[in-house]
């Protein structure tokens, strides 16, 4: 069950093809990036988004920025690298994988200072391609465990988007939802719709429906309606950031899943690579949340939809804490409580 689609790739003349995900699920539309500018500025309006996806385009952009560096010196072209970098991460605050992967492309650097400058951008993009292959095996390999947790039939409830869309291809919790369905288990998912922007909507929907499983879109507050009818087994959602004790950044709204899961005793997991780990962080209190623009909030399809002047908050991801999470399903295993020794273990850093 492939992706028919493909979220990011490089073009035979070295620029970086992006689908639009802005555009969807009206029009499959795709957009070439040629400058560090234009992919910052495709991170920053969500045409692509994801936090594995967003990392994968930083250092596909980082790569194709070094590109254009006119130094004479190893030290001048590293110091500008570095700068490209900075604009990079100025994109967005919450989604680890970004500064992961901006830092693997400056390592690769570092470790080519002997090497002739003419050939640090080639050997920066073959890099940066790994880090994209490596993606998509990775989410296979978070599918392969996440599947094993799966009961057959099982109702499956996501929220957001973590499909091919968000990842360089099959995705985290719908790559798990996938796998299952690959193997045979009778699958049924509930989407939710994913307000202000619509990623259950737009986005998952859109993957599930053309892998052919049957999936079924819902307003974000009817989840807990099915889940006091008997109607969810299981939730299964993505993560931009978790800290080492397993407090868990993703779309907000997620915090609400979770705890309407406990209620009702429901397995709540989440699905991530271990580029989103954030061991430097102690607890989830120490995410930074993005906070994005009110327009989000009171137009829809350029309609406005609330009064003139009004005061919005959008925080862009909430934090759900480490105790309603049943485990952490990542591409070397799955993590449980206590967090804080699991995952460290599994990142390699115990």
């Amino acid at each position: 069950m492939p992706n028919d689609f493909v979220t990011i790739d490089w073009t035979q003349d070295g620029a970086i093809r992006l689908i639009d995900q802005t555009r969807l699920p009206l029009e499959e539309a795709y957009v070439e990036c040629r400058s560090v500018d234009e992919v910052a500025r495709a991170i920053r309006t969500m045409q692509v988004r994801g936090a594995p996806a967003i990392g994968i385009a930083a250092a596909m952009g980082l790569a194709m920025g070094a590109r254009t560096i006119q130094a004479s010196t190893f030290p001048a072209f590293y110091a500008a690298l570095e700068g490209l970098g900075a604009q990079l991460l100025r994109t967005r605050p919450t989604a680890v994988n970004l500064a992961w992967a901006v830092r693997r492309l400056l390592r690769t650097a570092e470790g080519l200072r002997n090497v002739p400058l003419a050939e640090i951008p080639g050997r920066l993009t073959a890099e940066a391609t790994i880090m994209r292959e490596e993606d998509i095996r990775i989410n296979r390999a978070i599918g392969k465990y996440g599947q094993d947790l799966v009961p057959n039939p099982a109702r499956i409830l996501t929220h957001c988007n973590a499909g091919g869309l968000a990842t360089a291809g099959y995705g985290t919790a719908v790559g798990v939802i996938r796998a299952a369905a690959e193997a045979g288990k009778r699958i049924k998912v509930w989407v939710d719709e994913t307000r202000p922007l619509l990623q259950g909507a737009r986005l998952t929907a859109w993957e599930l429906s053309r892998a052919g499983i049957p999936t079924t879109l819902i307003t974000d507050n009817m989840a807990g309606h099915f889940m006091q009818r008997g109607e969810v087994d299981l939730v299964v959602v993505g993560a931009d950031r978790v800290a080492r004790n397993g407090d868990t950044a993703n779309k907000i709204g997620t915090y609400s899943v979770a705890i309407l899961a406990r209620a009702h005793g429901i397995p709540f997991y989440v699905a991530a690579p271990i580029s989103t780990l954030d061991l430097s962080l102690n607890s989830g209190s120490e995410i930074p949340i993005e906070e994005r623009a009110p327009e989000e909030v009171t137009e829809m399809g350029g309609r406005r939809l609330a009064p003139s002047g009004i005061r919005v908050a959008n925080p862009a991801f909430d934090v759900t804490p480490a105790s309603y999470i049943d485990g952490i399903i990542t591409e070397r295993g799955v993590a449980h409580a206590p967090y804080e020794e699991s995952l460290p273990r599994l990142a390699g850093d115990a």
